[in-house]
């Protein structure tokens, strides 16, 4: 058996600058090697700048290089399929890192993950989110968190998604004037979802939120160690009134829930606007439709009748997304040119659309660049996976603004609203933040188009002046009624004197705070300007990550395992995601948030020989068993009586019979049938042949197509991955394999099928793998490990029916189509009786194309 017998956190955040390690120990108590897994979650927004294993004795550390530079070492670790990619998407905020190896019998591993992030106010606060997994009782669990705010700590706020009442007594949080500690450290019988249970309550967030003092109207500026930061969010200032546009978009695609939430949030924003705002409503689908041709004040009456506009909101035609924005520029333009609107104002188009917008990007980004698109503040959000939101990212970055991803799912208007309350009060206007000339350099922004309410502005520089007594701080900004001007000196931070109690080496965090946020900024720049601009911007950020070793879209972390018994160094790669990388994952799986509100749905696949697994993301669990018959074996995998649909497949064996004289069976033939739009398909090991309104389409494995009709897309990626859509149906990947033993100079060709998005197909839907489409319901109880510590086992009641089950790691390729991920799932033996309706043989068919039944 594997124990993990640690699992700690430490963050220390020094002026807001947060510094996390996270630490997992791990024991094979077997007399054999044994894979151990390490996967801990880390916020999208924070930089990896070190992870490093221990294995008796001998310490293998990671290395930060260039992406180009450290995907030729991964490219040629590929080639002797030692490979493996380390971070993936988890939800909205977070990145999944993980990584196994074998280790020997009795012997143990020591993972040490750190992270870096300059924590961002939001709304008031700070947030240190910490995601905490471990899957089972182990007898060391902490998480400590040390907060140092020399500019004061206002509150600390610390709660946890897993918390019960009696575990939040277990949160010891201690806050002084400057420093604030938070501890959490369930001992090993109070982690336990009951006595005696296997199982473990820690598995959610653990969320700190916390504000500073904000006395001065110069902010804090402080210097260590040869460089300065000035934090400003001065206190007590009245807002700017705001000229907003609203653009919304009411194409096809935007059907459904879509628009109801988008109109359920926009009756709630227009109500939450202030009498002096000035506001104005543009509908879009094929044609642009004004509420009306110029900005209205926001008094009761027009915006009760602004809402019974909203309240008709109605989809209609494609996306017309270019003239709406042309339209709305016209109509700041003009009102500001007509004076209609207070001068002392800030102009804004919060812009929503779902989808790819009829003209071109291209043509957008050009016809929106300034100056042509004024001194306007565009603000866009992307709602779901098909919207192209690297194209809204730079159109609001071109124009003052910033873009946000709206994620599907029942809280969608709330994310809506969320992002509308963010911007919503502004508090000055084009602030300029000015250091001594002669006295700093390396300077990140300084200039800024707005202050939010809630929010905060850091700028961070070196220090090359050390006369410190003249270094003088002044913020220049318009304010609502009239200009707003401070100036100051800055401090000289003393972390010694401040905290002499503590053993904390504070020198290097303000050199690597700046370094973050300026690798940040640059990273930012390289989206937008001239191709030289670019070029320059990403060149520097990828100089700066490499010194300061952090992973980001430029950079990838090298580790090398140990050596496997092939002999080979395995290669693994940590790499940042962008966000276009984490749209592409969630289209391929379906974001959390929108599986968790998907009335149970679940992603089911078999591989293997054969394994069948149901995953369930509304339990974050999994389900899997296996069945065995003799080859030729044709099973009913789907069938849906409603729309026609049907997936059959035909077991292969292995070609060489065990010793033991058992035989190894596969999948090797899959036949598709969709009735009602006239599609069928065949697909071996060796070929795919495609049949559609009497044309007939072979292709091999060795070919790289694309097929594109109107009922249905096909994608082949050579020698590797079959992608299937079927209009208003279903989804699927079929993957083809090839198993090597190179010890016995022995392959195996085989296939595995992948259902990626079924929630088209009926409640009718059936077959050994369509019966679970809908989800399944079950309740798990007595885990319990057997007397070996090997295997953990539990009994689950599921569709009226008591099963013994063990818990088993299974494989799911469809992310990663070389290595797979390692799933956990309760494992149903005697070829998923109880589990599945009747036995597996009352699935058994006569033929591929078999449909009916």
């Amino acid at each position: 058996m594997v124990e993990v017998y640690s699992v700690t956190v430490d963050c220390t955040v020094t002026s807001r600058f947060a510094h996390t390690v996270m630490t997992s120990q791990a024991l094979n108590k077997a007399n054999t090697s044994k894979e151990i897994f390490f996967e801990v979650q880390l916020p999208k927004t924070a930089f990896i700048s070190n992870f490093s294993m221990e294995i008796e004795g001998q310490l293998y550390v990671g290395q930060v290089k260039g992406k180009e530079k450290a995907k030729k070492e991964y490219e040629k670790a590929v080639s002797s399929g030692q490979t493996a990619g380390l971070v993936k998407v988890s939800g909205r905020k977070m990145e999944k890192f993980s990584v196994s190896v074998n280790i020997a019998g009795k012997s143990s591993v020591t993972f040490i993950l750190t992270y870096e992030e300059l924590l961002k106010r939001n709304l008031g606060q700070y947030e240190i989110l910490t995601r905490v997994k471990p899957n089972q009782p182990v007898q060391e669990f902490q998480i400590v968190t040390n907060i140092y705010e020399p500019q004061g700590i206002a509150f600390v706020e610390a709660t946890a998604t897993f918390l019960t009442n009696d575990l939040l007594s277990l949160v010891e949080k201690t806050v002084t004037d400057t420093k604030a500690h938070v501890s959490f450290s369930p001992t090993l019988e109070q982690q336990r979802q009951c006595p005696g249970c296997e199982g473990t309550i820690i598995d959610g967030d653990f969320i700190i939120k916390y504000d500073v003092k904000r006395e001065k109207s110069l902010g804090q500026v402080q210097i260590v160690n040869g460089h300065f930061v000035h934090f400003f969010a001065p206190p007590d200032l009245p807002r700017v009134p705001k000229n907003v546009v609203f653009v919304i978009d009411r194409s096809g695609s935007m059907n459904g829930r879509k628009i109801e939430q988008t109109r359920e949030a926009m009756l709630a924003i227009l109500k939450d606007l202030h009498e002096e705002d000035h506001f104005a409503v543009i509908l879009f689908g094929s044609t642009v439709e004004p509420w009306r041709g110029t900005l209205s004040k926001a008094t009761a009456e027009n915006v009760n009748e602004a809402l019974a506009f909203v309240r008709k909101l109605q989809i209609s035609g494609s996306t017309n997304f270019n003239d709406a924005l042309l339209d709305s520029v016209k109509m700041l333009i003009s009102d500001r040119k007509e004076q209609r609107i207070p001068e002392r104002s800030i102009d804004m188009i919060i812009a929503l659309t779902d989808g790819m917008p009829n003209s071109g990007p291209g043509r957008i980004l050009e016809n929106m660049r300034p100056p042509m698109s004024g001194n306007i503040s565009l603000f866009c959000l992307g709602f779901g996976n098909d919207v192209d939101y690297s194209f809204l990212d730079s159109l609001s970055k071109q124009n003052k603004g910033s873009a946000r991803k709206i994620y599907e799912g029942s809280d969608a208007t709330l994310q809506l609203q969320g992002f509308y309350e963010e911007v919503s009060s502004p508090l000055l206007l084009d602030v300029d933040l000015r250091y001594p000339d002669n006295g700093v350099e390396a300077l990140t922004k300084n200039h800024y188009s707005q202050l939010f309410n809630g929010s905060e502005i850091v700028v961070t520089g070196r220090v090359t002046d050390n006369n410190l007594d003249n270094f003088l701080v002044e913020v220049f900004a318009r304010g609502p009624e009239e200009d707003f001007s401070v100036q100051g000196k800055a401090t000289v931070v003393n972390f010694d004197v401040i905290y002499p109690e503590q053993d904390y080496i504070f020198g290097a965090f303000s050199e690597r705070l700046w370094a973050y946020l300026t690798i940040q900024q640059l990273l930012e720049n390289s989206d937008i300007g001239t191709q030289q601009e670019k070029d320059n911007a990403a060149a520097k950020a990828l100089e700066m990550a490499i010194r300061y070793s952090f992973v980001t879209p430029l950079t990838s972390m090298v580790v090398t395992k140990p050596e496997t018994e092939d002999g080979h160094d395995g290669v693994l790669i940590a790499d940042k995601l962008t966000e276009d990388q984490r749209q592409k994952a969630e289209k391929n799986i379906g974001s959390s948030a929108h599986r968790a509100s998907s009335s149970g749905q679940s992603r089911v696949s078999v591989d293997g020989d054969p394994h069948f697994m149901i995953e369930l993301p509304d339990r974050n669990d999994a389900l899997c068993f296996n069945i065995n018959d003799k080859p030729g074996t044709i099973f009913n995998l789907v069938r849906d009586p409603e729309s026609g649909f049907v997936a059959n497949g035909q077991i292969i064996g292995k070609k060489k019979v065990s010793p033991d004289g058992k035989i190894n069976t596969y999948f090797g033939r899959f036949g598709i049938i969709h009735q009602k739009l006239g599609v069928r398909l065949e697909v071996s090991t060796q070929d795919i042949s495609v049949f559609h309104h009497g044309k007939k389409i072979q292709l091999l494995w060795s070919d790289s197509a694309s097929i594109k009709e109107t009922d249905f897309h096909l994608r082949l990626t050579k020698n590797s991955s079959l992608s299937v859509t079927l209009r208003h149906s279903v989804k699927f990947m079929i993957i083809r394999h090839t198993k090597v033993w190179k010890r016995r100079h022995d392959q195996q060709d085989f296939l595995g099928f992948y259902t990626i998005d079924s929630h088209h197909l009926s409640a009718s839907v059936h077959g050994l793998l369509g019966q679970f489409y809908h989800g399944v319901g079950f309740e798990m109880t007595d885990m319990h490990s057997d007397e070996l510590q090997e295997n953990v086992h539990a009994t689950m009641y599921v569709k009226g029916q008591t099963l013994n089950v063990t818990r088993h790691w299974q494989k799911d390729f469809s992310m990663d189509l070389k290595n797979g991920e390692s799933i956990p799932c309760w494992f149903v033996d005697n070829d998923g009786t109880g589990l599945i309706d009747g036995k597996a043989s009352d699935y058994i068919v006569s033929g591929l194309s078999k449909t009916t039944f």
